[in-house]
């Protein structure tokens, strides 16, 4: 083959990678694990100002979380994102455990300068964790958003994201960013915490749905719990990974999916989940044996990692 053919033949099979990849929109749920800004903080609840609960994600905290750490943090996080994205980057990004919008502005420069934006609300959670939503402004545009509360008095929990947007291959879209209340306390005891969570959101599908019934809808985020079919109008696409015993966080040796998609019956037949659980993001479990994410901390002993979840990845298949 001489260079000129041998030129033609990477120039076609980069237009047909492009042409596919045109075809598609890639959306990614990532719990990122503490993604906190190194500066001591407060949130504004009800027009009153509430000091967080982040001093442990300080210089001057018992982890000693500096600058320097916290730049590795967002570069590895983007790492991750450009891994599963490839050459043309994911679409949609619904993260969970960000402190503020200078994380997630951070982490939208670290990916692709300028090719990014974001939505973000500061949300009453304790600990000043809050969702947002990352999103490509080359084929994405937003039309509206706004954040749900959910009353769990009282405690105080994440609210859930709404945004409303245009795609280049879909109509409208309606996103729900969620990370649900925990299992502190138990499982049981705390359940009660994600069905009030889990009844705002089916109160903001139902008021979808009963306008335009062929709405297109993505759920995503950690629930918190097992896969069930617990949102009527919308399939959990993670149940059939939760039978085969896959899950995208370990705890105590047991593999849960926690994080998860749910969508409408518009979007089930065109798309496909994948767990990315790519070995370079994991390490050892010395106790459990096997493989499971690595964190940033092990203990309080930093190791440079990413996570201790596993990105979830939603591929929606378009034709002409």
């Amino acid at each position: 083959m001489n260079t000129t053919t041998h030129i033609l033949h990477i120039l076609i099979l980069c237009f047909i990678g492009i042409n596919a990849y045109a075809q598609s929109i890639r959306v990614v749920s990532y719990n990122v694990e503490n993604l906190f800004y190194p500066k001591h903080d407060s949130v504004a609840v009800d027009s009153v100002w509430i000091e967080k609960d982040d001093i442990e994600w300080t210089p001057e905290g018992e982890r000693r979380w500096s600058y320097t750490r916290y730049y590795k943090k967002v570069d590895n996080i983007a790492r991750v994102l450009t891994n599963i994205g490839g050459w043309e980057g994911v679409d949609a990004i619904g993260l969970q455990e960000v402190e503020n919008a200078k994380c997630v502005k951070r982490l939208c420069y670290t990916l692709r300068k300028n090719e990014y934006d974001f939505v973000h609300y500061e949300s009453p959670d304790k600990r000043g964790i809050d969702v947002a939503f990352i999103y490509k402004k080359a084929r994405i545009d937003t039309i509206r958003t706004r954040c749900l509360t959910v009353d769990i008095a009282p405690e105080t929990t994440r609210d859930i994201l709404y945004v409303c947007a245009q795609t280049d291959k879909l109509d409208t879209v309606h996103f729900f960013v969620c990370h649900m209340p925990s299992q502190r306390g138990g499982a049981a005891e705390s359940e009660w915490k994600r069905r009030a969570a889990k009844s705002v959101l089916q109160q903001a599908v139902d008021s979808i749905l009963s306008v335009q019934p062929e709405a297109e809808i993505i759920v995503m985020g950690d629930m918190n719990s097992a896969p069930k079919e617990d949102l009527k109008g919308l399939k959990n696409r993670m149940l059939e990974f939760s039978k085969r015993g896959i899950g995208t966080h370990k705890y105590h040796g047991q593999w849960t999916c926690l994080d998860q998609f749910y969508t409408s019956a518009t979007l089930d037949s065109i798309s496909d989940v994948q767990i990315y659980e790519a070995e370079w993001i994991q390490e050892t479990d010395e106790k459990y044996l096997g493989l499971r994410p690595k964190r940033t901390y092990n203990g309080f002993r930093y190791q440079n990692g990413f996570s201790d979840h596993f990105p979830i990845v939603l591929k929606i298949n378009m034709k002409d």
